[in-house]
């Protein structure tokens, strides 16, 4: 069997705390899994002067998959943000984010390289533009790859401001093409009205794809449905790379304290594991988190008092059960 290589880049604040983690609940689950070590971020960027190089591009594209923890972004017009530029330089169109509870389980499909987030930005003394962009290209891909996993589960739903903003017509158009092409359920829904109706009636929805700053947005609010952002992990998927990252920032302000839910990163390296084909020791991991939960063992975010490597080990003495 060829060796497995995965590449961790805890990045910044929180990330240095909650990667080397699931780092240690990947290793249990794998002990044939090398991992390597690629430092980007802030941290680096306030030493070096350089957030990220191509050099830590060459050895993320070397790696069967990514861990990746969470970047700081300052807001400096001469830093670039580290995560926008690996999914760009990988390619990882697909932004894949499960929400799943007593209540909910739904998947929410974003398209990662386009919309407000590709970086196409102009700043001056009086006024600051960020262009937005929607091709067909971009959108037909993440609409194929959801629809992908609609046919695997139960529906389609796309998401969009199509009523106001013209670009969106064409990103609904084009999903709906492609749905109905792909013999997928699907309907569709302003992304406002979604925002609130997930809340409302969360078993209505399945697979959800939408644009880039629309599906940012509407993980963080659906993350309520699953106890905060740190239960949530997330995907970044390319048809030839793949990077695992929890859906919460780098929190600085809780950087260093032994307090940060380790729980998103975990869930996250389960889905690096599925990702790679093993999805036997990814459901082990998803059932040893349920069985740390049911043992009464929580972080502060929920109410509980474990610390980050205490949440980690009682993970971790799970897996043996």
């Amino acid at each position: 069997m060829p060796v497995v290589k995965v590449a961790v880049a805890e990045g910044d604040g929180i990330g240095h705390e909650v990667v080397p983690v699931a780092r240690a609940v990947l290793a249990t689950v794998r002990p044939d899994i090398e991992f390597f070590d690629v430092e980007v971020g802030y941290g680096r960027w306030e030493r070096t002067g350089e957030a990220i190089t191509d050099a830590e591009i060459a050895a993320l594209r070397a790696a069967d998959a990514i861990l990746f923890g969470a970047i700081t972004t300052p807001p400096d017009p001469n830093y670039r943000s580290v995560i926008v530029r690996i999914r760009k330089e990988l390619d990882l169109y697909a932004n894949v984010r499960p929400v799943k509870s007593a209540t909910a389980d739904m998947v929410i499909v974003r398209e990662n390289t386009e919309g407000l987030y590709a970086g196409i930005e102009e700043v001056g003394p009086d006024r600051a533009t960020s262009l937005r962009v929607i091709t067909r290209k971009g959108t037909e891909r993440v609409a194929r790859f959801a629809c992908g996993l609609a046919k695997q589960r139960r529906h389609l739903t796309v998401g969009h401001k199509a009523n106001v903003l013209k670009a969106d017509t064409l990103f609904r158009d084009v999903c709906l093409q492609v749905a109905a092409e792909a013999g997928v359920p699907c309907q569709e829904r302003f992304i406002d009205a979604l925002c609130l109706d997930v809340l409302r009636k969360p078993r209505d929805y399945d697979v959800i794809v939408t644009e880039n700053m629309f599906g940012d947005i509407l993980s963080d609010v659906a993350a309520y449905l699953a106890g905060g952002l740190g239960m949530l992990p997330s995907a970044n998927i390319g048809d030839r790379y793949a990077l695992f990252e929890p859906v919460h920032g780098s929190a600085p302000s809780h950087a260093g304290k032994g307090t940060a839910n380790p729980v998103a990163a975990i869930r996250s390296a389960a889905m690096l594991l599925a990702h790679l084909g093993d999805r036997t020791s990814a459901a082990r991991i998803d059932a040893a988190v349920e069985r740390a939960f049911a043992a009464g063992v929580a972080t502060r975010d929920l109410g509980g008092t474990a610390s980050t490597c205490e949440m980690g080990d009682a993970v971790i003495a799970a897996l043996g059960v």
